[in-house]
């Protein structure tokens, strides 16, 4: 069995099946040995348990009169067996048949509590294995999903990816992880009980090893088919989740429009598409159990006759008991090799869902790390960007930037929407790669750098304060080790924050919601703004961290973001042209270009395209 991996690139990848168990398993190699070897001596003291079926049959039914003498010890079946025989026979004759069958009945009893616990034991040494391959799953997939560059998630919608980390785990843990049990135990014992059916009867167990396999076959076109089904069904999942989270983002957007009725329409036909793959895909799935069932019956029946007709022709050397424990020995293969079968259905449907996980896993990022980084040295002298182009996918988005900021000046960033603004300086804590052209500092290309050391130069204020659903000092603090008290609320003060996070109920303790929904515009974007205040960087990027707030609360939040500028080299994305006429520079982009640049005296002096902006702003 195999399975196929999805790259980006859309090749397809082969990995046989032990590569999937190779690729979870190593961790727990001690797990694994502990699970197999239990599960062996489970097997051997079933079949024990199941020998003494043969003298309690024949003492109870009288089938045997053969007299059995002690033959020196070898590993022959025949040996075996019969210094077994002599020992019952020779209690029998001490002790009785009613004592001798107490105590075969005794050993049973003991034979059949050993096999359980130990068979418990293999349960107790998997499933650690178990929980934590799953617990690794969603460790590799948390981390790669933090580690990629910003641009694959703008090719992916949230909720599938949403869909993979939750749903598809969710089944590769139900379907594969609790299927490991099944594929360490059942393979050993369906072993170990056919080479004693070979030792038993080599004859019979060829004629088995025929039927097997022919059942086999039949179970398999079923499983092949679950793979498909269920792949289906996570992506159409994946949909379902990116249209309710769609909604909830958009909710206000949706009653002001008088939408419901549609998203609600739109999101029914979603439900009933994914409920129909399900249907299917489950209807498949029950089908095993009752088609193991009926093949297994069938085998059974068939062996039953084969073995008949061999004894009544008197073709083998198998007596009626030994029979019948031959029977009761093939009985116990028909358990495990449903279970195994069932266990291929389950990993059938949980390699779909690895599949789509590796799509993330196996995404590249493009931001390459340099082998050997740049030691980092304090902020001293310019940034620099140099005849950089970029583009994201066809176009160029932005076309032979040139430019230079000082340290310890404030450098903005002017135009209409889609001229390139935000990223031009998204490239420089490499959220993206230039595509031509280079952006140092200090002369150093930021491609040279460590990307944590890169930004560990950078605060960033964006137009949408992003916070997290967390306390006002723990999204404050976020990202800075150790900070104490007094510098949090030393820099809640600059950000004109202290005073409105006092007035809450449990003050800097209080919890703000979902992406501080408890809080307005103008307070999340001050506790934005404290968050840079107590990163305390040399280099500070602030995108439109105005534009989308009221007058007063511009008012303050510009108090704050001229407190943070002191001393420090920033570059502002400006939209309300009105707080950007004291910056050193300014700069005007159109089309991906910078058209004009000076300061705001010199650009209104020239009756340009930043006047007819400035004073459209104006009007």
């Amino acid at each position: 069995m195999g399975f196929t991996v999805g790259l980006m690139d859309n090749k397809k990848v082969k990995f046989p099946f032990v590569m999937l168990i190779k690729r979870f398993v190593g961790p727990y190699k001690g797990y694994v040995v502990l699970n197999v070897l239990c599960n062996l001596l489970s097997t051997v003291f079933s079949l024990f348990s199941f020998a003494l079926l043969i003298p309690i049959l024949e003492i109870l039914f009288k089938t045997s009169n053969a007299v059995y003498e002690y033959m020196p010890f070898s590993w022959d079946m025949s040996v075996i067996k019969n210094n077994a025989y002599c020992w019952v026979s020779r209690y029998i004759e001490q002790n009785g048949p009613m004592n001798t069958l107490m105590l075969l009945s005794v050993a049973l009893i003991v034979l059949t509590f050993l096999k359980t616990f130990i068979s418990y034991l293999a349960s107790y040494f998997i499933i650690p294995m178990r929980s934590g391959i799953v617990r690794d799953l969603r460790n590799q997939l948390y981390r790669k999903v933090v580690d990629l560059h910003i641009g694959f998630f703008q090719k992916q919608r949230k909720g599938d990816i949403m869909s993979r980390m939750l749903g598809d785990v969710g089944e590769v843990e139900s379907s594969i992880m609790s299927s490991v049990e099944l594929l360490s135990k059942n393979p050993v014992m369906i072993i170990v009980y056919l080479s004693i059916m070979f030792l038993l009867s080599w004859r019979l167990t060829l004629f088995v090893m025929v039927v097997l396999p022919l059942a086999g076959f039949i179970m398999g076109r079923v499983g092949r088919s679950l793979k498909k089904s269920s792949k289906e069904s996570q992506t159409q999942l994946g949909q379902l989740l990116s249209q309710i989270e769609e909604t909830l983002s958009g909710l206000r957007v949706i009653k002001a429009f008088n939408a419901e009725h549609a998203v609600i329409r739109h999101f029914g036909k979603m439900n009933d598409n994914l409920r129909r793959v399900v249907n299917k895909m489950n209807r498949r799935y029950s089908l095993a159990h009752p088609m193991s069932e009926f093949l297994g019956t069938v085998t059974i029946a068939v062996v039953l006759f084969f073995g008949g007709v061999l004894i009544l022709n008197d073709n083998s050397s198998l007596s009626a008991s030994e029979f019948i424990y031959y029977l009761v020995i093939f009985y116990s293969i028909i358990n495990p090799a449903k279970e195994l079968s069932k266990a291929m259905y389950s990993v059938e449907k949980g390699l779909a869902s690895l599949e789509r996980i590796d799509v993330i896993l196996s995404a590249t990022n493009p931001l390459k790390a340099v082998t050997n980084p740049v030691a980092v040295k304090p902020f001293s002298k310019e940034i620099v960007y140099k005849d950089v182009w970029f583009k994201y996918e066809e176009d160029w988005v932005l076309k032979n930037i040139n430019l230079t900021v000082p340290m310890g000046r404030t450098v903005a960033l002017v135009g209409q929407s889609g001229s390139g603004k935000s990223t031009l300086v998204d490239l420089l804590p490499r959220f993206y790669d230039v595509t031509q052209g280079e952006i140092t500092i200090d002369g150093v290309n930021v491609k040279n750098m460590s990307t944590y050391d890169l930004r560990s130069y950078m605060g960033n204020v964006n137009q949408e304060a992003i916070l997290f659903n967390d306390t006002i000092y723990n999204n404050i603090t976020f990202g800075v080790d150790n900070a104490t008290e007094e510098q949090v609320i030393e820099a809640a003060k600059i950000a004109n924050a202290h005073d409105f996070i006092m007035a809450t109920e449990d003050g800097y303790q209080t919890n703000i919601g979902d992406k501080g929904g408890r809080l307005s515009g103008g307070q999340r974007q001050r506790i934005s703004i404290a968050r840079a205040i107590l990163k305390n960087p040399p280099i500070l990027i602030l995108d439109e961290a105005t534009s989308a707030l009221d007058t007063e609360s511009e008012r303050l939040v510009q108090e704050a973001l001229e407190r943070l500028m002191k001393t420090r080299t920033t570059i502002v994305v400006a939209h309300r042209l009105s707080t950007i006429k004291n910056a050193d520079e300014i700069c005007v982009l159109k089309d991906g270009e910078i058209v004009e640049r000076g300061s705001h005296a010199e650009l209104i002096s020239r009756d340009g395209v930043y006047k007819k902006l400035y004073n459209m702003q104006s009007f």
